[in-house]
């Protein structure tokens, strides 16, 4: 069984869990009993899944946005709600479409009149970008212009508009689906937009007999409803917890190692010369080091090792290396060169 299978004493949701001035030691008994609510939470609803949530909450505690990359019909978007109602957080869905506009987004200024006055003056609507937990669902059937509208907000954690910047309140995460682009009617992510995102996470099939549940629970017509586990303040805590946990300079220098392994170059492992024609990023480098240290912490385990980033890396990595032509005329997909380098990238040096 998963240790990421809730147990029967976390079925139902508990009162929330609430910051009252915890000092870091109790911050961190704190994480485990949080992740523990919160998979007893979204449990109630989500059958299985139990790495993609793992891989959730992952970038959930380290600020990091996530891609679920998957086929329509396997309960990405019925996940992210879930987790939205699970924590209590504002949460706005957009559906994302061709003919969705950046202003649909951001928020669009209109014209106001005053009519004691008759003075007129614009004012800014905020648009449902402004929110804790934004799901963006679909998010490559728009246009790269209008998936371009969250560059600003997911790194900045503000939005430039008619000359002014408003910011975001915190905490704040985009959680984006997407459907694999071989799909009519979809459009490839730009890779600036792609490198926002601290997580991409393949969300498969469910296997016989998690199908057969999900049949069960959900042609009965029995309602489910998922309360608030954790206090937002908490998680903010929790939050800047992980940013504070000590960790080690081999487990910082095998993150850039593996980063700088899937750039082309004479000294890239061969699967990178051969089939690669882009490669991540330094924000991958911090990626994997934060995405590391979350996962020991979710554990029980106070620093990182080498194992926690090697867990995490295909999830880091996959959608910042972009593949060539030979790769694609060869059948290759990217986890399969990413896995290449986990192979040749030693440990130590």
């Amino acid at each position: 069984m998963s240790d990421l299978t809730p147990s029967p004493v976390m079925a139902q949701p508990e009162p929330e869990l609430a910051a009252h001035g915890l000092d870091d030691a109790a911050l961190f008994d704190a994480l485990a009993a949080a992740r523990g609510r919160l998979l007893g939470a979204i449990g109630t609803r989500i059958v299985g899944s139990e790495e993609v949530i793992e891989r959730m909450l992952i970038g959930l505690f380290a600020r990091g946005h996530c891609l679920f990359i998957g086929v329509p019909g396997l309960a990405k978007t019925l996940l992210v709600s879930t987790t939205a109602q699970a924590l209590g957080l504002d949460f706005n869905r957009i559906q994302f479409t061709p003919d969705l506009m950046p202003a649909d987004i951001t928020g669009t200024e209109v014209l106001e009149e005053d009519r004691s006055t008759g003075r007129r003056e614009m004012r800014f609507i905020r648009g449902p970008v402004f929110t804790n937990l934004l799901l963006a669902d679909e998010i490559n059937r728009t246009p790269p212009k209008t998936q371009a509208a969250l560059l600003q907000a997911m790194q900045e954690n503000e939005v430039t508009a008619a000359g002014r910047t408003f910011k975001i309140g915190a905490p704040f995460l985009v959680f984006a689906t997407q459907n694999p682009i071989e799909q009519e009617g979809t459009y490839p992510l730009p890779e600036a937009q792609l490198d926002r995102f601290m997580l991409s996470v393949k969300v498969s099939y469910p296997t016989e007999d998690e199908e057969v549940e999900i049949v069960e629970r959900t042609t009965t017509g029995r309602e489910v409803e998922v309360k608030p586990v954790l206090d937002r303040e908490l998680l903010i805590q929790l939050q800047g917890l992980v940013r504070r946990l000590p960790t080690s300079k081999e487990v910082h220098r095998y993150c850039v190692r593996l980063a700088r392994a899937t750039r082309p170059g004479p000294d890239a492992p061969e699967a990178v010369r051969r089939w690669v024609r882009w490669g991540a990023g330094p924000r991958a480098s911090q990626y994997l080091a934060l995405g590391a240290r979350v996962r020991a912490a979710l554990r029980g385990h106070e620093v990182a090792s080498i194992e926690d980033v090697q867990a995490v890396a295909g999830a880091v990595l996959s959608h910042r290396v972009l593949l060539n032509f030979q790769a694609e005329a060869e059948g290759l997909d990217v986890e399969q060169v990413v896995a290449q380098v986990l192979a040749a990238v030693p440990t130590t040096r």
